[in-house]
């Protein structure tokens, strides 16, 4: 899938609202822009958040999540669709129905589930809900060790259940599957399944707290590159190296689980511009 010359590729957000801007629609817009890709959104959910943790949210009706959808489809459209937190049964089932009927075939599931701090994002009746209605819709589906347990029902110790998670997430309908690393202590290898071959994606970790909003960042990178065309394996890899560098070159925000720096490419050039150069009028 590509983009016509001069057509801006565009993607899609279905997620809740972060006040605090680290994670949600605010991380994936962030993501999309710093990756040249037009970013429009859908909020299923307003959060009561900072980098300290979630002190509670309001679900949007299922319907203004729909209108949104609808709204953005018809309009602008999107090459590649991201869902992140969905909170409810209700709100999964509307997203599947409207992921249907726009034919969303490039469509991104984070499976969020629990926030950095701890706090709950997604109602028990609504894991089922994404096993039953969302998975068989999934491109590509993106759930850290906690996320896959619940998703594939079984523990998860090694990299070898890692392995075997994966495929049983993938029994579910998801195309690609990413089980993501980073809650091991070892190095944080993503193992990701692609409905016949198992591929292994690794990089040095960092040491630092600012991990707000890695997973949000990193589907959101995922779908940018979609949109923009890559191949779906290129894609995961280049989110990954992408991931990597805004966690790198992150900073201080509050008193808890600071954001990554999603614009560290572009602060480079801010901080060191090009000469400006002198103009003369010509007698």
């Amino acid at each position: 899938m590509t983009n016509a010359p001069g057509v801006r590729a565009r993607a899609l957000t279905i997620a809740g609202s972060d006040s605090g801007a680290g994670a949600g629609i605010q991380a994936d817009l962030k993501t999309f822009a710093a990756l040249g890709v037009y970013g429009s959104s859908a909020i299923t959910a307003v959060t009561v958040q900072n980098t300290l943790g979630v002190n509670g949210y309001q679900e949007m009706s299922p319907e203004i999540v729909a209108g949104q959808i609808d709204a953005v489809m018809e309009d602008i459209g999107a090459q590649a669709v991201k869902t992140g937190m969905l909170a409810s049964a209700a709100i999964v089932e509307a997203v599947s129905e409207r992921s249907r009927h726009w034919r969303m075939d490039r469509l991104v599931v984070d499976p969020v589930m629990v926030a950095k701090g701890g706090d709950r994002l997604l109602r028990e009746d609504a894991v089922e809900a994404i096993q039953r209605s969302l998975l068989p819709l999934a491109f590509v589906v993106t759930p850290n060790i906690p996320e896959a347990e619940v998703l594939s029902g079984r523990s998860i110790e090694s990299e070898a259940d890692m392995e075997e998670a994966a495929r049983a997430i993938a029994a579910l309908g998801p195309r690609y599957v990413v089980v993501k690393g980073g809650h091991r202590e070892d190095e944080p290898i993503d193992v990701v399944f692609d409905g016949s071959k198992i591929h292994r994606l690794s990089s040095p970790r960092v040491e630092t707290t600012n991990t707000h909003g890695t997973g949000c960042t990193f589907s959101a990178a995922i779908s940018a590159g979609l949109a923009i065309g890559h191949e779906p394996l290129t894609a995961i890899a280049r989110a990954k190296a992408f991931l990597y560098h805004a966690l790198e070159e992150s900073y201080a925000i509050g008193g808890g689980h600071s954001p990554v720096n999603h614009f560290y490419a572009l602060w480079r050039c801010l901080e060191e511009p090009e000469p400006i150069r002198s103009m003369r009028k010509e007698s």
